[in-house]
């Protein structure tokens, strides 16, 4: 079984320009998790999740640090520091988004996809086809392949 047959043709998809207010509803009212986002031509340019919409509300992780001669340096997390504190005053999907997204072609075996999820924690992947997308694995697709095959459709 391949991507294709499991995958999410009907994606809910959101541009750059969407306000945070908007994506949370997107998400709210779809019961999805993350939203792709792309451009004019379909070509996915990033992917706002539930976790990147936390940030809102959170205070920015702060970078190991240690004072010598007065002076302060940073030996870990600075850039992460500087990504959360990025997402805190995000307005866009733009601002908010994930840009290096993970993505899979429409031929790839699902039990390779499920190594992903579980390797590289993430809980969905957009399928692409000369760069434009296609289709969206989650999780919950790869379980209802386990279903009797009459159970697979809600």
């Amino acid at each position: 079984m391949q991507a294709k047959d499991i995958m999410s043709k009907n994606v809910v998809a959101i541009k750059k320009d969407t306000k945070i207010e908007d994506i949370a509803t997107i998400l709210i009212e779809n019961h999805i998790s993350g939203v792709p986002v792309v451009d004019d031509d379909n070509h996915l340019i990033g992917i706002v999740t539930e976790g990147d919409l936390l940030h809102q509300e959170t205070a920015p992780r702060l970078p190991g640090v240690f004072s010598l001669l007065g002076g302060f340096i940073y030996y870990n997390g600075l850039d992460r520091y500087r990504d959360d504190f990025k997402k805190l005053s995000a307005t866009i999907a733009e601002e908010i988004m994930t840009k290096d997204v993970l993505t899979i072609r429409e031929d790839m075996d699902v039990a390779d996809i499920a190594s992903i999820f579980v390797n590289k924690n993430v809980n969905r992947v957009p399928v692409l086809r000369n760069k434009k997308l296609i289709g969206i694995v989650s999780r919950a697709d790869i379980l209802k392949t386990f279903l009797p095959r009459g159970e697979k459709e809600e």
